[in-house]
Order: structure tokens, then sequence, then C-alpha cells
């Protein structure tokens, strides 16, 4: 199983990115995204199930992410909009292949993770 995360790069606030994260081995049930910014925690930022009817996204996202997913791909997509200088990070794709009550939104609910990508939000 690998996940490969790309789309990372350097933006001025109030511009946007696309982040993919490709999938290889198997198809999950949950995929989601983590961001560390620089001196913090890794945190959640958005999750979708694998039909993608369902979506969480963290409140500090909320309205300007949009994660979605292509299961002919096996790719999980991080559409970020409205970019701010609190958004730079290293983002993480995961993935999980449970079966849960609620879309995960924490760490130790993923069982896999990609290599991470930079986003970098000038001001």
């Amino acid at each position: 199983v690998q996940l490969v995360a790309s789309g990372g790069g350097l933006v001025q606030a109030g511009g946007s990115l696309r982040l993919s994260c490709a999938a290889s081995g198997r198809s999950f049930s949950y995929m989601g995204w983590f961001r560390r910014a620089p001196g913090k925690e890794r945190e959640f930022a958005a999750a979708i199930t694998w039909s993608g009817a369902t979506t969480r996204y963290a409140d500090s996202v909320k309205g300007r992410f949009t994660i979605s997913r292509d299961n002919a791909k096996n790719t999980v997509y991080l559409q970020m909009n409205s970019l701010k200088p609190e958004d730079t990070a290293v983002y993480y794709c995961a993935a999980d292949k449970g079966y849960r009550v609620a879309v995960p939104t924490t760490i130790t609910e993923y069982a896999y993770w990609g290599q991470g990508t930079q986003v970098t939000v000038s001001s």
C-alpha cells in the first residue's frame, strides 16, 4: 500500500492550490488530509467516505477547502481556496480501510499515510 501526495507549492494569500493523493495497493473506506504547521502538532483538515457522500472539515478550513475523490483513479483531492498564511504547513494524506460509525478525524484512526507535501502561503 502506498499513498503519494502532490500539488503543494508556494502561493500568495487569497490564492488556490489543489492537492492530490494517489493510493495504490487497495481501496479505502475513508481518505483524509491532515496538516502540520511549523512548531505545531499534526491536525485534521478534511476527510471523505468511499462514496463521497459524506465529508468532514476542520472549522479552520470549512468553506474554503473542498475534499473529493475519484475511486476509478483511487485518488483523493483537496481543493484549497482563499488560502491564508496560517494554512502554511506540510499536508499529509491518510487512508483507512475500516468501517466506522462516523468519518474519522483523528490521527490514530488512519492506518496509512502519505509522505507529505509542503504548502506555503505568503502574505
